[in-house]
């Protein structure tokens, strides 16, 4: 297990209780008292620290190396039902961009989220989780399918951006994104955004138009990163912390403001400390809210989703 900064009291009261535990076993000293009362400690260390997190140290939970990603969720709600589908049909097969069919209980959804790796190699094949124009593309067409085929579609966000580079931008980056929002206010099944990670720019954007939004409790949402926003305002990444709070990314700024449905609780610690309570969670969440959402008809659904959208930001002084 890794641990950010501000997680170190949790790890050095873990240790602790590994050692006491160890003398316990290896020697005839009794340890239960002792082993109970660094539990007790440790559990109030926890609340504590996760009780009173700061924007920032959200953002980190939301980078933080252990958390799972879209594919584990797609493996732990789906199982062996999910079937992975490739290529937008224009360029390539866009691997920081996944999607396919899978199945929660007998109801079958379309699955498209932003895909990051674990180590090196495989955040290299997965280009860091940003996809370039044939991932929104690609994205587009299986939610189209869906359409097809009355499916609804969940959508998992996890990304620090869409691919800024000149290849992506001359094969047309902002039309893509700019494309899959209008497609996706428009289109005539039920559509369920959970933002499992990072929700950066345009990236997040791109596969963000949904009837249901919901925001895991350690994730962020914004038009730029604490960092980009930083080093634009201050010229220096040092400010970072202040950036965070002033952007209003955390899961309760986007409820109050309205721009999300939904904050989901993760675990004590983390949705990384206790992966398959995450998993159950979401898996409830998607169900609960389709079952909502599917007694509406297309016309209702499409029309209730743009009011939506069209009401954001309205402000009467």
């Amino acid at each position: 297990m890794e641990y950010l900064d501000f997680e170190l009291p949790i790890k050095e009261l873990e240790e602790q209780l590994d050692k006491c535990m160890v003398i316990g076993e290896e020697s005839d000293v009794d340890v239960t008292e002792t082993c109970k009362q660094i539990e007790k400690k440790l559990q109030e260390t926890r609340k504590d620290i996760y009780k009173n997190l700061t924007a920032w140290q959200r953002v980190q939970l939301s980078r933080h190396p252990n958390r799972p990603y879209t594919l584990d969720y797609i493996n732990a709600i789906c199982g062996d039902t999910f079937l992975e589908l490739h290529g937008d049909r224009n360029v390539k097969d866009d691997k920081a961009m996944i999607g396919g069919l899978g199945k929660i209980g007998d109801q079958s959804y379309m699955f498209v989220g932003q895909q990051k790796g674990y180590n090196t190699k495989t955040r290299q094949y997965r280009n860091f989780g940003m996809a370039n124009p044939e991932g929104y593309r690609k994205a587009l067409r299986l939610m189209k399918s869906a359409e097809k085929f009355g499916l609804p579609v969940v959508c998992l966000i996890d990304t620090p951006g869409a691919y800024p580079g000149i290849e992506a931008e001359e094969r047309g980056q902002g039309e893509a994104i700019a494309r899959n929002i209008l497609e996706m206010t428009r289109l005539k099944v039920p559509i369920i955004v959970v933002i499992i990670g990072e929700g950066a720019s345009g990236g997040a954007l791109g596969i963000g138009v949904g009837d249901k939004v919901l925001m895991l409790e350690n994730t962020w949402y914004s038009v730029i990163s604490p960092e980009s926003c930083s080093s634009i305002l201050w010229r220096s990444w040092e400010y970072k912390e202040q950036a965070a709070d002033a952007l209003k990314l955390t899961a309760t700024d986007m409820k109050k403001l309205k721009l999300i449905d939904e904050i989901v609780r993760e675990p004590v610690g983390g949705a990384h400390s206790n992966r398959d309570k995450t998993f159950e969670i979401v898996k409830n969440k998607i169900s609960t809210r389709y079952e909502e959402l599917k007694k509406l008809s297309p016309k209702d659904l499409v029309k209730s989703r743009m009011d939506k959208y069209a009401n954001m930001g309205v402000f009467n002084g």
